[in-house]
Parts: structure tokens; sequence; C-alpha cells
């Protein structure tokens, strides 16, 4: 069997249990060997308030995922200029690894429905395979309203990827709130990115 391989990307601002849990079980559902998180610089469909800066980011990352067997880190996204676009990144990635390698992009199910609005959309599902996880609070996904875009193979490959997990209800922006109002993220994070937050002193009020 070809190793399967996938791509997690986001702002990680910050990773947090939700993002490991949901990870862990993809790779479990999937057989995937690895799974590669890629923290972004500028997530092209995110405003950038609040966001920390990329090093800090990519710390937490890396000390998340130390003592996890098959996850990895790539700075990837966060050396390039400029908005970073999934389908450049799979493209990267896609040119780096053997042939026959299948590659899954994990995305949330909100993300599922802006993706007729992704830069190259239809390039990109048919250059990955688009893993959906569920995600609390998000309905439906609007077929319908995919089906203008994309054809029936392509929408039948998006169907196929929508994967159950674990509902974690943990956000990075209640976290963030969370520390603005003086509040404990005990639990919502790795205590060695709870640690690193209040060594540095990220997302306090200012």
């Amino acid at each position: 069997m070809a190793e399967r391989i996938g791509l997690y990307g986001g702002s990680f601002n910050p990773i947090h249990c939700g993002h490991l849990i949901v990870a862990r079980s993809i790779r479990e559902r999937l057989d995937l060997g690895r799974v590669i998180f890629l923290p972004s610089r500028r997530p092209p469909h995110k405003a950038d308030e609040g966001l920390a800066a990329v090093e800090h980011r990519s710390e937490m990352v890396r000390r998340a995922i130390t003592s996890e067997p098959g996850f990895e880190f790539s700075d990837y996204d966060l050396t390039r200029d400029g908005p970073c676009y999934t389908i450049d990144t799979v493209a990267y990635f896609r040119g780096r690894i053997a042939k026959g390698v299948e590659l899954f992009w994990i995305i949330g199910g909100d993300s599922l429905a802006e993706l007729p609005t992704w830069r190259r959309a239809r390039e990109l599902v048919d250059a990955c395979r688009i893993v959906t996880v569920a995600r609390p609070g998000v309905g439906g996904v609007d077929w319908e309203a995919l089906g203008k875009l994309f054809d029936d193979v392509q929408v039948k490959r998006l169907r196929g990827g929508v994967v159950d997990t674990p509902l974690i209800d943990i956000s990075s922006t209640d976290i963030r709130c969370r520390i603005r109002d003086g509040r404990s993220i005990r639990y919502l994070v790795p205590d060695c990115v709870r640690d690193y937050i209040n060594e540095h002193g990220l997302y306090r009020a200012t």
C-alpha cells in the first residue's frame, strides 16, 4: 500500500488540544503514515488581528507535537512571501515526495463551505484528497452550492472525504479571549504550550 501523508495547515494561533485530537483521529481513521503540521504566515481567508508572531506559533506547534509519533512540523508556509495558498503548498509537497504517495489536506466543515472561494479550488480537489472533519456548531454541507463550481466527480470526492471525528469544542479564538480576560486555559492546550504562552506573555490585553 502506498504511503499516505496528511497535511494540516492553519494559523494555529495557538495550537490546542482539539487540533491534536483531530489530527490523531484522522491519522488512525485513514491510516496515514504522517501528519505534517503547517502553520501559516498569513492565512488568506482569515484576518490577522491578534495573530502571534510566526516564531511563537511555530515553536508552540513544535512543542505540542514533539512526543506524538507520526506528527511532523514544516515551516514551508512560514517562509513564503504573501498569502499561503493551499494549492501552492500541495504542489510543493507533491514535487518532493515519491510517486504514488497519497496526499490528504485536512480541513474543518466551515472551510469546506468556503472552498469555492479558494485559489484554483477545482485544481486543488484533483491534486489531493480533501479530508473534512466535523466541527461543533457547523451545520450540514450545502452540496448543491458546491456543485455550482465542482463537477459531479469532484463533489463525490469531497463527499467521500467527510470523516467523523470527535467533536471537540475548543477554539483558538476562545483561548485568546480567556487569556485576555485572565482566565485559565488549562486542559485546552498542552501544558508545554500554556507554559510557552505564559513565558512570552502572548495574547494578553494591551
